[in-house]
């Protein structure tokens, strides 16, 4: 495995009673698919720490996409955030460094999202009118070099769709490997889940998360605007509200 235990352990962000936030790597998969050999799910016993249960997933994220991924510590933590995360009270934010800059600084993009299956082939997912219900804001925090700096904030649940409403409105994430003008090889995603904020439960302390951008994608935003002593001027802080569209399931917005 290329993890050691004392390397997965050092990627917690947070941990409470009830509650993990993972700073997950880029190119680790959450959990055992076809053609995947390493995953989140053979590093668990590590991350029980000094609980007597093995953490849970409370949602994903893509393979490919880095930062705060939250796991409960016992079933009944776990169920919780999973209802948080369905019901849509999950404050997230997303960066990413994209090819290209949207027209317009900030707004909405709203596009319904299917998934087309090819038996045991592939699968993909486009903009479709039959689809899903799938919204997301965005804002441009920063340009340069024709790419552009966004912070997304998913207010659907949809599997890739950041990456591909980011590719509907002409500005594929750097690295996109499916949703581009071009196929390239996975594992240069310029997607960051930056930051997790919620609370358990009406009564309990508010966890509020922040991941460090990774190495892969400091360069690419450093030309854009970003610089290391003012990481947190991009942050988005949205109040906490029940979405219009409800989020079904808890699968990955990146």
């Amino acid at each position: 495995m290329p993890y050691t235990a004392d390397a997965i352990r050092a990627c917690v962000l947070h941990r409470d009673s009830d509650v993990l936030v993972l700073n997950k790597p880029a190119g680790l998969a959450v959990h055992a698919a076809a053609r995947i050999e390493d995953h989140l799910g053979l590093y668990m016993d590590a991350l029980t720490f000094d609980a007597g249960d093995i953490p849970r997933l409370a949602h994903r994220l893509d393979r490919d996409t880095a930062g705060c991924l939250v796991l409960g510590r016992s079933a009944e933590s776990a169920a919780r955030l999973s209802k948080l995360f369905a019901g849509g009270w999950v404050e997230k934010s997303y960066w990413a460094v994209a090819e290209g800059v949207p027209a317009e600084e900030s707004g909405v993009i709203d596009l319904p999202l299917l998934k087309t299956v090819v038996p045991k082939v592939s699968w993909t997912i486009a903009p479709h009118p039959d689809g899903q219900p799938a919204v997301t804001e965005y804002r441009v925090l920063g340009t340069g070099g024709g790419r552009s700096w966004i912070a997304f904030t998913p207010r659907t649940g949809r599997t890739h769709q950041i990456r591909v409403h980011a590719a509907a409105i002409g500005c594929p994430l750097v690295g996109e490997p499916y949703y581009g003008p071009e196929r390239q090889p996975p594992g240069n995603l310029h997607l960051l889940a930056r930051r997790i904020a919620f609370s358990l439960s009406r009564e309990g302390p508010r966890v509020d998360v922040t991941a460090p951008v990774p190495a892969h994608m400091r360069a690419a935003l450093a030309a854009c605007g970003w610089a290391e002593d003012g990481a947190s001027a991009g942050d988005v802080r949205y109040p906490l509200h029940q979405p219009d569209h409800a989020v079904e399931g808890t699968v990955a917005a990146g």
